[in-house]
């Protein structure tokens, strides 16, 4: 990325000038090295969402950001509905709802050694993985619909957890306004034998032990200690989402000439949110959300079976349970007022800070867990939402390392094989039905995951808690 292109703002904040046709600058929060390693597209990206009608405030990015599908992965963008603004479904991305949810687990790294391999081979035998992966699980007609409707709070009544679960999930487990007439029959169709799976890329389930406590304060309101052994589990809305967004986005394609939108870009597709059209995405999308968090409640109650016959002793309450990939109705601040906006983080996850009333009580003096992932060999970490996040860039960060290669490059660079070899020396276990998989999520195809959180925390965006460590991955 050519830092010339940039008015420096701070050492992790970078701006682009309004020109031509955009009409709120651009924001890049990132260290002066992410910059120059970041894919130069991202500029390309970020000034073409500064386009869009109706945004407030800036576009902006996430220190992990990289090229996507209109908008960066990393992107946020908000837009008000009463000024025309609009909603995109290149702005959600196609994993509806994509996002991590992280478990205690009661134990330390002694209660596991001697089982590790007898627990890896049962998570990896119980919890389907991989591309086109299906589960016990068969949906169709009302109950489609029910669990599209319900989402986690469905799964929950049908006995995949606790109603203490639902307490620690964003939108309680359940998006409101979700309308399954939206989604459409194929889409249906995909998901049909698919919940309870953990699908392919970068999703996984991983057994992590905590090494660093950054935050004892926070760490403590988060019920986390160093040595804690957790479970995080990182997955989407699988093959429903992908076909809602591409659906939709066909659909915006055709009709954005006829509300007068200009696209910078196609793959900007966009409507009105008070459209006919953009109210059926969001119901459409909503649902996709629902689909997410169910499928994360059900591999929830799957992971509890295998710990109950592997470690009987244990116990598995949840942590917290983030997404990226939506677009949500919230309330920031905007020009000293309140405004009611609809908020698109793709590839980003929502980072509230202390005192929102949508934090549980046990939570709101702390902020909002964020759940960062990294990818097989590397550290992933809690982090907690800030004030000044929610000044900055509506109470946004970080979601991942975020790619430093394409999965072709990375097939180029790596074996599955030799992967999987690597990290069992080092004392992590890869349980995966894809070689190929694995060597496309090569840890080494990421960027730093440490140098993103560093950002995402001396911007202001997110507070560090903890960094946590994988022992086991099933990857899919």
């Amino acid at each position: 990325m050519d830092l010339a292109l940039f008015e420096r703002e701070s050492d992790f904040e970078w701006h682009i000038k309004p020109f031509g046709k955009m009409r709120v600058p651009g924001v890049i929060f990132a260290s002066e090295a992410l910059m120059r390693e970041m894919d130069a597209k991202v500029y390309e990206q970020v000034t073409n969402v500064a386009m869009l009608p109706g945004i407030v405030k800036a576009s902006f990015a996430m220190p992990d950001a990289h090229w996507g599908y209109g908008f960066p992965i990393g992107g946020v963008a908000a837009f008000d509905a009463g000024v025309g603004g609009v909603v995109s479904a290149g702005g959600v991305g196609f994993d509806i709802s994509c996002g991590v949810r992280t478990l205690h687990t009661g134990l330390r790294i002694g209660d596991i050694e001697a089982v590790k391999v007898r627990l890896a081979d049962a998570l990896y035998n119980t919890i389907p993985a991989g591309m086109g992966s299906t589960g016990a699980i068969r949906l169709k007609g009302a109950e489609m619909d029910a669990m599209l409707r319900g989402g986690a709070r469905w799964a929950v009544e049908r006995g995949f957890g606790t109603a203490a679960d639902l307490e620690r999930i964003e939108e309680g487990g359940c998006m409101r306004g979700a309308d399954p007439a939206q989604v459409s029959d194929q889409a249906k169709k995909r998901q049909r034998d698919e919940m309870g799976t953990l699908g392919s890329g970068n999703h996984y389930l991983e057994i992590q032990q905590v090494t660093e406590v950054y935050a004892p304060e926070i760490a403590a309101a988060f019920g986390v200690e160093q040595g804690d052994i957790v479970v995080s589990i990182h997955c989407g809305s699988r093959g429903l989402g992908h076909q809602i967004g591409t659906e939709f986005l066909k659909r915006m394609v055709i009709a954005a000439p006829g509300y007068g939108i200009e696209l910078p870009d196609r793959e900007l597709a966009c409507v009105p949110i008070d459209s006919p059209l953009g109210q059926e995405y969001l119901g459409a999308m909503r649902a996709g959300i629902n689909c997410a968090l169910a499928n994360r409640q059900i591999l929830t109650h799957l992971t509890r079976h295998v710990f109950s016959e592997v470690l009987p002793h244990a116990r598995l309450p949840l942590l917290y349970d983030v997404s990226h990939n939506t677009c949500k109705v919230e309330e920031h601040r905007v020009d000293g007022r309140m405004k009611k906006l609809h908020v698109h983080r793709k590839g980003a996850t929502r980072a509230f800070g202390p005192g929102h009333p949508d934090l549980p009580r046990e939570l709101k003096n702390a902020g909002q867990p964020v759940l960062i992932g990294g990818s097989m060999g590397t550290s992933s970490y809690i982090l907690a939402g800030t004030e000044r996040g929610m000044q900055l860039a509506y109470g946004s960060a970080c979601h991942g390392a975020g790619r430093a290669m394409s999965r072709h490059q990375a097939l180029r660079n790596w074996s599955g094989r030799n992967v999987v070899d690597d990290l069992a020396g080092r004392g992590i276990l890869i349980r995966s039905p894809s070689m190929r998989g694995v060597a496309e999520e090569a840890p080494g195809a990421y960027k730093d995951v440490s140098e993103v959180v560093d950002a995402s925390d001396h911007a202001g965006l997110a507070r560090k808690v903890a960094r946590v460590v994988p022992l086991i991955c099933i990857k899919g």
